[in-house]
């Protein structure tokens, strides 16, 4: 699998000591959201797939502060070079990263190991019940066919 166009990944840097650790996650000279929305959180217990949804207006960009998840993308922006591809991510507190997912492509995730997952998101619009921008695909799509059992190596 590849990567799709208009993915960022911001690798994020990791200050230890005897304390504990500090980790910049987001900054406004980033330049990675268009403009800021909204920021939730929300926790996802082990075993839990959350997919697919992908939205007409908004940018995403998530961040796993603890846990481990298997983020799955898939581009259905018809006038991308990337359409129909898939990209697999592996994000959390093994491999801190940013993602950020363009307009248009689907997204979702698996909780790894036994951990729950703590994952912010922030966005470019805020959440408007009656205009909620969500986009639904189900997590099993044919057309999608992503394998979301785990593979022993």
């Amino acid at each position: 699998m590849g990567t799709i166009h208009d993915v960022v990944i911001k690798q994020l840097v990791t200050h230890s000591d005897d304390r504990g650790f500090f980790r910049e996650v987001l900054r406004d000279d980033d330049g990675l959201l268009s403009r800021f929305g909204q920021t939730s959180v929300t926790k996802t217990y082990p075993g839990v797939v959350k997919a697919f949804h992908w939205h007409r207006h908004q940018q995403d960009l998530w961040y796993v502060a603890d846990g481990m998840a298997r983020v799955v993308l898939h581009d259905v922006r018809l006038d991308s070079p990337t359409y129909r591809q898939t990209q697999v991510i592996y994000a959390g507190e093994d491999s801190p990263v940013l993602i950020l997912i363009p307009i248009g492509v689907a997204h979702g995730y698996q909780v790894l190991g036994t951990k729950p997952v703590i994952l912010f998101y922030h966005v470019t619009r805020s959440y408007n019940r009656a205009d909620p921008d969500e986009e639904r695909i189900p997590w099993d799509d044919r057309e999608i066919g992503f394998d979301w059992s785990i593979q022993n190596r």
